[in-house]
């Protein structure tokens, strides 16, 4: 189960990356070309944010039962210590959850804006909030807490 989990959490992530870099894109035209803010942009918005929401469940649950993780919290102390510990039993799961969370915001804060030019600036700003932080938090495979591409 948990190399099945591994292996859609990973390759969820690109999913999520094309959907966020679209809806992003989408805003900024929306916003700076002044257009209206369609059921289109609404959809691919909440998409957006559903999907991200999946991501985030499926990484809660292999945050449970990684035995990465685990040998983590044993000694927090010494985890800390640890660039790669600290990574996994810390630094990646906060920042995903950061990082939904300001999505989130973002989804909540365009539903409530009161013009379509400020439903798009508001989408833009917060996803693309969003986004810089999942990209830093990302185990990518040139980085010191590698992960393969898959």
């Amino acid at each position: 189960m948990y190399t099945g989990l591994m292996h859609l959490h990973s390759a969820l992530r690109y999913v999520i990356l094309a959907l966020l870099i679209i809806t992003i894109i989408k805003a900024f035209a929306g916003w700076f070309g002044k257009k209206e803010y369609t059921a289109g942009d609404n959809k691919l918005s909440l998409f957006t944010f559903i999907s991200a929401h999946l991501q985030l469940l499926i990484g809660l649950i292999l945050y449970g039962i990684s035995p990465v993780v685990k040998a983590g919290m044993a000694d927090m102390a010494a985890s800390m210590k640890d660039p790669i510990m600290r990574f996994w039993t810390v630094e990646h799961m906060l920042s995903m959850i950061v990082a939904i969370l300001i999505i989130t915001l973002g989804r909540i804060m365009s539903k409530k804006a009161g013009t379509d030019t400020a439903k798009h600036r508001r989408i833009a700003v917060y996803y693309l909030l969003g986004l810089i932080l999942i990209f830093s938090a990302i185990p990518w495979p040139f980085s010191a807490v590698a992960r393969p591409w898959f």
